[in-house]
């Protein structure tokens, strides 16, 4: 039992720990393998410029006119984009988009003409770009985006974007499909200083959104449900530990649906069925929390009964839950990354109560 707790204290922490690993830091110079950079790495200017997607940029005026671009950010089956801009709208715009072919790293200028793909033309814009240095590679679960420019000052209104999941330009054409998600924002390259567009402010409440609901929702009320089944000869420690966890996990998710209400009256997006899930799955919550205070007692004929009711709702929850959770990372834009992560999670805790159910049967 000793042993089972300590897991619970070293999984919870262990899973903040992987989450920051999984985020390119400005701490650190960049070093890419078996890539030889035609500068000073340690000179390049690092700042995170879209927190919702980890967007790392690093940049330098390699020489009067010449200027380097390093854009990092979660590996995905996605493109990743950098747009220059004179007035912050992404038509009119010249972008660097970079993608992960079968055959490699692929990176390409496109021009955006208008707002239809085929005004979205390849090989075309204003941007000069040197000859010296391009790449997009992967590394580490981050992907690099990397080029330079011949200019003596670069437009200081960069678009940001992802592209969607799976749909990556392709020969003959390289036909762009649309972002799943972007953000606009003016950067000063002097002090590296970048201010967001109004859709930017909305990054961390999204942010708060999901990892709120994962981990109160998806991961909290599964190892509350796993301390109820296999730790009730501790009685009562059992209970404490069960209501303790839960409550923390109810008031985390309450927390998280209030932020997706907020979210989802600033953002122009169709997430009905991602909204009505989430809400089934409080309605859920409450429920469970209603039973609490009719709960029979233990000597009652009904109690049961209510025991049925409890553990059928509690284990609907979780499945609902587990399945809003994917899908909202779906949604977001998070690639596989966000998605894997979750899945080893659910695994390590799938197999934790296999193991204590086979021990379980075995006592019986």
């Amino acid at each position: 039992m000793k042993a089972f707790i300590g897991f619970i204290i070293v999984f919870i922490f262990g899973l903040s720990a992987t989450v920051n690993s999984q985020t390119d830091s400005c701490s650190s110079t960049l070093n890419l393998q078996n890539v030889n950079l035609p500068f000073d790495a340690a000179s390049l200017n690092c700042f995170a410029v879209w927190d919702a997607h980890n967007y790392i940029l690093r940049y330098s005026q390699t020489l009067s006119n010449l200027w380097t671009f390093v854009l990092s950010a979660p590996a995905a089956n996605s493109y990743i984009a950098i747009g220059f801009s004179s007035n912050g709208q992404m038509v009119g715009s010249s972008a660097i988009v970079g993608w992960m072919s079968p055959t490699g790293g692929e990176i390409k200028q496109y021009y955006l003409g208008g707002t239809s793909p085929n005004l979205v033309e390849p090989n075309k814009g204003s941007l000069q770009i040197g000859s010296n240095f391009s790449l997009f590679t992967s590394q580490s679960n981050r992907t690099y985006l990397g080029f330079q420019l011949e200019t003596n000052q670069p437009l200081s209104r960069l678009i940001y974007a992802v592209g969607p999941d799976g749909l990556l330009p392709v020969a003959p054409n390289f036909r762009l499909t649309e972002h799943s998600d972007k953000v606009s924002t003016s950067i000063n390259y002097i002090t590296g200083q970048s201010k967001s567009s109004a859709n930017s402010p909305y990054s961390r409440l999204r942010k708060s959104h999901g990892v709120l609901n994962m981990l109160g929702w998806g991961i909290l009320m599964i190892i509350g449900v796993i301390i109820a089944r296999y730790l009730k000869p501790y009685d009562p420690l059992w209970f404490y530990l069960h209501g303790f966890i839960q409550s923390f996990g109810f008031i985390f998710g309450i927390i998280g649906v209030l932020c997706g209400f907020a979210l989802n009256n600033k953002l122009n997006a169709d997430v009905s069925t991602h909204k009505s899930l989430g809400i089934f799955v409080l309605v859920l919550g409450c429920l469970q929390v209603m039973a609490l205070l009719v709960r029979p007692e233990k000597e009652s004929k009904v109690r049961k009964y209510w025991n049925w009711y409890h553990q059928g709702v509690g284990r609907i929850l979780i499945i609902f839950a587990v399945a809003n959770v994917f899908y909202g990372i779906h949604l977001g834009g998070k690639g596989k990354g966000w998605g894997a992560g979750y899945g080893v999670v659910i695994s390590i805790l799938f197999v934790t109560a296999f193991i204590l159910e086979l021990r379980l049967w075995l006592r019986k």
